[in-house]
């Protein structure tokens, strides 16, 4: 019998997941290595992705660690062209790699940084999908997910520059979605709310910033990385076979908050 259960079960899939030595990345990564998968630990610096491969491999899971800088075109390359050798092919990108280098009012940055950030944030996932593509269409099918933001759905104050890429990115999934489901490719945005991790210390670590915020969530508290896991697998699996085009928040009610 066929249970519903094992519609979850990741076995002889392969995932690439960015920015997977720690945080976010990491998580999902182990989520979907426990439920069966071969994943592709990536991340800028080699050592950082052979100790989470390690690590990983040590648990009794599947893992490969590969360098990529997303930004850079040949890093993307050769990130699909080793993964693609190493495991034969590949049915889950999980582009969760991102960069926020400026924190301020939208006119006191300057064209580099935007650039710099529209390149990682939204044209790095944009090429890598386009990658990845192929081998999909071989395999009759495969998962794309694209980690946005919240701050992509609401604006807030100080990121105008990394919402407008986390909002580009939203609309670039449902792209994906309307053009690649005809090859069985789906493609859906998670959008975490404050998850604390280093790459959102500068906020966490304000404690009357995190006071004044987490009173006004629902839950009363900001995310381990952990608990953003748990959809992607749902996404990157059979279980998830009809979703495709969608966004969906895990910020603890953020979005209906005042």
């Amino acid at each position: 019998m066929n249970t519903i259960t094992s519609k979850f079960n990741l076995n002889g899939k392969v995932a690439i997941i960015t920015g997977s030595s720690k945080g976010i990345g990491k998580s999902i990564a182990q989520g979907l290595a426990e439920n069966g998968a071969k994943v592709v630990v990536s991340s800028r610096k080699q050592s950082a992705v052979d100790e989470v491969a390690e690590e990983f491999k040590m648990a009794g899971l599947n893992a490969v660690g590969i360098q990529c800088h997303i930004g850079d075109s040949d890093q993307r390359q050769s990130l699909i062209a080793k993964s693609i050798e190493h495991f034969g092919r590949i049915d889950i990108l999980v582009n969760n790699a991102a960069i926020n280098p400026y924190y301020g009012p939208l006119e006191g940055s300057d064209e580099a940084v935007f650039d710099k950030i529209m390149g990682v944030n939204v044209k790095a996932p944009w090429l890598l999908s386009n990658l990845v593509l192929p081998s999909m269409k071989e395999n009759g099918g495969g998962s794309i997910i694209n980690i946005s933001s919240v701050e992509g759905l609401r604006p807030g104050f100080g990121l105008g520059l990394y919402s407008a890429t986390k909002s580009a990115l939203i609309m670039l999934t449902k792209n994906q979605a309307k053009e690649w489901g005809r090859y069985g490719v789906r493609a859906n945005v998670l959008c975490p709310g404050l998850i604390k991790t280093k790459f959102s210390e500068g906020l966490w670590a304000d404690e009357k910033l995190v006071d004044r915020f987490t009173k006004a969530l629902p839950l009363n508290r900001i995310a381990a990385p952990e608990e953003m896991a748990g959809m992607v697998m749902l996404l990157a699996s059979d279980a998830g076979s009809y979703m495709t085009g969608g966004v969906y928040v895990a910020d603890g009610g953020y979005m209906v908050s005042g």
